[in-house]
């Protein structure tokens, strides 16, 4: 085996098909005073999709935030869940120490952890460029008069059943 190379079934990575955005959703967040500006689900392949990625006006432009969740930790006296900044514990009330967080590589606190996010720099590229995309054709249909914004929830009974 070639070293970094990663098995999917029986074939190297490297030989699998590569993955197609082949879907994205877009749903764009009323508040014009907010970086966040849109909430977005892809499709991959037609067959997987990921909700909850957000398009964000940062200073270099918009680009492209995968879905998380916040850390938490907890308490030392009764072990109940809390997030990092909090400062009393939500089920005894005690005082909780600060900082907390782990630091990332470039000192500042870890709050968040992506739920999924690309594994390399060409799917990464590849998923910023299809939703900004995405997203700026949708505010451009957004101007258009009788705009109806893109429905993202789908019912649960549209998915199918997995039979056993």
């Amino acid at each position: 085996m070639v070293k970094g190379s990663r098995f999917v079934g029986s074939r190297l990575l490297s030989e699998a098909k590569k993955m197609e955005i082949s879907e994205v959703r877009v749903k764009l967040v009323a508040n014009k005073d907010d970086r966040l500006k849109a909430f977005c689900s892809v499709t991959m392949d037609n067959e997987f999709v990921v909700r909850d990625i957000k398009v964000i006006e940062g200073t270099g432009g918009f680009f492209v935030a995968m879905p998380s969740r916040k850390m938490s930790d907890h308490c030392e006296k009764c072990g109940g869940k809390n997030h990092l900044r909090a400062k009393f514990c939500n089920n005894c009330g005690a005082s909780l120490p600060e900082n907390r967080a782990r630091k990332d590589i470039k000192g500042r606190m870890k709050l968040h952890a992506d739920i999924a996010h690309p594994i390399n720099a060409e799917c990464r590229r590849k998923i910023q460029e299809k939703v900004t995309a995405a997203f700026e054709e949708e505010v451009e249909k957004s101007k258009q008069p009788g705009y109806k914004p893109v429905e993202m929830d789908e019912p649960d009974d549209d998915v199918p059943e997995v039979i056993s």
